[in-house]
């Protein structure tokens, strides 16, 4: 690819998929978009968005969508197309929209990446890239455009695996930070105070820094929504049961995701199970 303007599509308008289709535009390429929930502006399917673009990001929210997607698209595929799935899904999802665009005679990568909301309005975005290096190659001057870092981490189905497993420390360290806030606010100690703390601790990171002011402020603005993680959480949870093992902090960080998600709270940030901490 060279530097020339570029027609790429983007399936999934959300919090992500709509920051990287401005990056995109930023960089003057011409965006061809489209979204289940049929934001303006966008096409009407995703078999158009294949038709108009050689290229195509994929942002949806679960397998089921990414699937969907795919089968619109394959009459409109061919050896000139590039299908990068962006979307969290589960390994076998992965797979199959990879053969599905293989038979139509696209290209794939299997492309999740890491870093939310301002990650992607920043270009900051890391992708975890899994599939022919050659093809990386060709996808790069597209991802680098929403993104600080893009590393490739073996085939098709590798990266989606560890993308679910680094959200699963992501989501167990958050619970537990809610669970030390409870009990932090239960004995009469400033939840500032554990901040302060914190930040000279071998244990304090970006995640932690960015999470507890939220559990502070009660701010749970959507940065990665509580469904999307416990989607993920799922995903994690099925490749443990497949391998046979046991994974006692998951199942119980998934439980407080699902009674928030039935509370109520399924569409604020994932830290809103710091509220039933509370």
């Amino acid at each position: 690819m060279n530097d020339a303007p570029l027609d790429i599509g983007v399936l999934g308008l959300g919090i992500i998929g709509s920051r990287v289709a401005d990056q995109l535009r930023a960089a003057d390429h011409r965006v061809h978009a489209w979204s289940a929930t049929g934001r303006a502006g966008g096409l009407s399917r995703p078999r158009e968005v294949a038709e108009a673009a050689k290229v195509v990001q994929i942002f949806v929210r679960d397998s089921v969508a990414l699937l969907e997607a795919v089968r619109d698209m394959a009459p409109a595929l061919t050896p000139e197309h590039l299908v990068l799935n962006h979307a969290t899904v589960s390994k076998e999802a992965v797979l199959e929209a990879a053969q599905l665009c293989a038979a139509a005679g696209a290209d794939f990568l299997d492309a999740p990446f890491t870093g939310s909301k301002l990650a992607a309005q920043n270009a900051k975005l890391v992708y975890y890239v899994g599939g022919d290096e050659a093809l990386l190659e060709r996808a790069r001057p597209v991802l680098k455009l929403s993104s600080v870092k893009i590393l490739h981490l073996g085939s098709v189905g590798d990266a989606m695996v560890l993308k679910i497993v680094t959200n699963l420390i992501t989501v167990v360290t958050v619970k537990a930070l809610a669970e030390a806030a409870a009990i932090t606010r239960a004995e009469g100690v400033s939840l500032t105070a554990l901040q302060t703390a914190l930040e000279s601790n071998a244990n304090h990171s970006a995640l932690l820094g960015m999470k507890l002011p939220a559990l502070i402020q009660n701010d749970f603005e959507p940065h990665f929504a509580l469904v999307n993680m416990l989607k993920d959480a799922d995903f994690a949870r099925e490749l443990a049961g497949g391998a046979g093992l046991r994974t006692p902090a998951l199942e119980c960080t998934a439980e407080a995701m699902r009674a928030a998600a039935e509370a109520g709270f399924g569409d604020l940030d994932f830290s809103v199970i710091g509220r039933m901490e509370s």
